[in-house]
């Protein structure tokens, strides 16, 4: 869970982006700047990374009214296994999954995130948990993320392949889970899919 800090500074960034947007006054639009630079400052400082890092991760992709960004993720679970991709980044391991794209539905994103990443046709079935990272056991993040988390059934025979952001795939039990690269999934987001998959759980999760 992020620190009070880093939620504050996030906040703060968040409304001076937003006001240099829709202000029409120059002397505002000079103090939100000043705000704004401030903000990135004190993340690159809370992250230990350096500015033009923060600038490049938060500056660009932030216009107009600032909302959390949507990431997706898919649990595709057979014989009692889930299926992880080993992420090329880190090295490390996950739920299929990533950015929403724009003109696409939630499910259609995660479907088509599982078929690059995993190389499989997946149909999503159950929206079974959606996260707000921030409250979660995820890595802090300077950005700020809705995760939406959804049960999928294979829709075909493809020989489960990584793709060109993964180097590897497999099924894993719950005794076996690997490493996760925790700021996109943990533990607990597995246990919801196996939960939910048993009807254990019997409605969607959420913050």
């Amino acid at each position: 869970m992020e620190t009070s800090f880093l939620n504050m500074a996030k906040r703060l960034q968040a409304i001076a982006t937003t006001g240099i947007e829709f202000t029409g006054n120059q002397y505002d639009r000079e103090r939100y700047e000043e705000i704004s630079s401030i903000a990135l400052t004190l993340l690159a400082d809370i992250g230990q990374a350096p500015l033009d890092r923060i600038e490049q991760l938060v500056s660009p992709h932030d216009r107009g009214y600032v909302t959390p960004k949507v990431d997706v993720r898919a649990a595709v679970i057979q014989e009692d296994k889930i299926l992880l991709v080993k992420e090329k980044t880190d090295g490390l391991w996950t739920l299929p999954g990533g950015y929403a794209d724009v003109g696409l539905s939630p499910a259609e994103n995660v479907e088509k995130e599982v078929r690059e990443e995993a190389g499989i046709a997946v149909k999503a079935r159950y929206l079974y948990a959606v996260r707000h990272k921030a409250k979660g056991d995820y890595d802090a993040d300077v950005r700020d993320f809705y995760k939406l988390f959804f049960l999928c059934d294979r829709a075909g025979n493809d020989r489960i392949t990584p793709g060109s952001e993964t180097s590897d795939v497999g099924y894993f039990s719950r005794e076996n889970i690997p490493p996760l690269s925790t700021g996109r999934v943990i533990t607990g987001d597995l246990l919801a899919a196996w939960n939910f998959s048993r009807s254990l759980q019997k409605h969607t999760a959420f913050d």
